[in-house]
């Protein structure tokens, strides 16, 4: 095997190396998104409640956080490329069973199962990029990797909307299994086995859950992933709530995507102003900017909606805010999780991953359970889970 060096320098020189390991990052959020317009129209065509077809995004979303805590030490010990294909198998025959799927029993139960192989691709694929890259070309790559995931929600509604419409909502779910293939083929020709750590001692189960029990002794810790967990369930239940909105807007799946990439695009602006502004204004204060905005970006559309605004701009246009104040919170909350206790980054990350697809899913789902005559309801429920987060760093500071 090649010296790490080694690998590190082929890595830097291969741009399809890096599109590669973008491609398997992304594919994940795609699959989460791809299928949220037809969301709208699932619960006439399987004849059930819009809190049944929640869970097919609830679903999802747990099964994507859960099997990260699982996949991310069998590939420390079996290596990144093995398990990062096996999870690609899962995916691509879960999306097969999603397309053949005629009741919204087999749906939900098809997503569960493509968001557990999924997994594989986003939390193998993190760690290859620690693995390959270094110095500045990791830095490079990792804002990649955040534009590349900024833009996947938006590109994948559009494209998914207009197949609905054009070729029936399962054609979604055929091009994922084409993917799934593909994809499990450019990881078969394409990546390097990174080279899994060496062996620990004691059992590999004991270790892992001996570093989680030391990160939930500390309190910083579960603040910032408070914070996270928060951003991510007001996101969530923006995706999972938008198309029901829209729908009543008489914003049909093929429109969808041009306003719920109101969130992603400011969401980019925000990372990009936050490499800027970091190392002047320091981390609080950026913290404490993108929360303000956040919050403000969900009092301007609770304001719009309760004013008897009822048009789809005044739902993207305040989000604007939100989208620009989660980039400015996200990136220092990541880095503080990781942060606190340096040697279990791994552990961590695996945690802060895990809180923040269980609290999407509540994000999600809880957008099910309320009427959506307007925006209004879905504004109470962002704001809710806005505010656990503003909360929560309120007391972050005064640690």
């Amino acid at each position: 095997m090649a010296s790490a060096s080694g690998t590190q320098d082929t890595a830097a020189h291969s741009p399809w190396l890096i599109a590669n390991v973008l491609a398997q990052i992304a594919f994940g959020l795609l699959a989460m998104t791809l299928c949220l317009p037809s969301m709208q129209e699932w619960g006439a065509i399987f004849d059930t409640s819009q809190a049944d077809v929640q869970l097919t995004f609830s679903g999802y979303v747990v099964a994507y956080g859960a099997l990260q805590l699982v996949y991310g030490p069998l590939s420390d010990r079996h290596g990144r490329k093995p398990i990062l294909m096996l999870g690609l198998v899962v995916a691509g025959l879960a999306s097969v069973m999603a397309a053949l799927a005629t009741d919204i029993a087999t749906l939900i139960a098809a997503r569960v199962l493509q968001g557990a192989g999924c997994a594989a691709s986003m939390v193998v694929s993190r760690s290859m990029v620690q693995d390959l890259f270094a110095g500045p070309q990791r830095t490079r790559v990792m804002a990649y990797i955040g534009m590349a995931l900024g833009m996947c929600p938006p590109l994948a509604t559009l494209i998914g909307g207009q197949m609905h419409v054009r070729f029936g909502w399962q054609t979604n779910f055929v091009m994922l299994a084409v993917l799934a293939v593909l994809l499990l083929v450019a990881a078969w020709l394409g990546l390097p086995r990174a080279a899994q750590s060496a062996p620990a001692t004691g059992h590999w189960l004991r270790a892992m859950l001996s570093a989680y029990a030391r990160l939930l002794r500390e309190p910083r810790f579960l603040l910032y992933v408070a914070i996270l967990a928060a951003t991510t369930a007001t996101f969530y239940a923006f995706l999972a709530g938008a198309p029901i909105v829209l729908k009543g807007y008489g914003i049909g799946p093929d429109g969808i995507g041009w306003f719920i990439m109101a969130v992603p695009v400011s969401y980019i602006l925000g990372n990009f102003m936050t490499s800027r502004l970091i190392q002047h204004a320091g981390e609080s204060r950026v913290m404490a900017w993108g929360q303000a905005l956040t919050l403000g970006g969900l009092v301007v559309m609770l304001a719009l909606g309760m004013g008897g605004v009822q048009t789809a701009l005044a739902v993207a246009l305040p989000l604007l805010l939100l989208g620009w104040g989660h980039g400015l919170l996200n990136p220092p909350t990541l880095a503080g999780t990781v942060g606190v206790v340096p040697a279990l980054a791994g552990s961590a990350a695996a945690v802060a991953g895990l809180m923040q697809q269980l609290t999407g899913a509540m994000g999600g789902y809880l957008v099910g359970l309320v009427p959506h005559e307007g925006a209004v309801n879905l504004g109470w429920v962002m704001l809710g889970f806005a505010l656990t987060g503003a909360v929560a760093q309120f007391f972050l500071r005064r640690r």
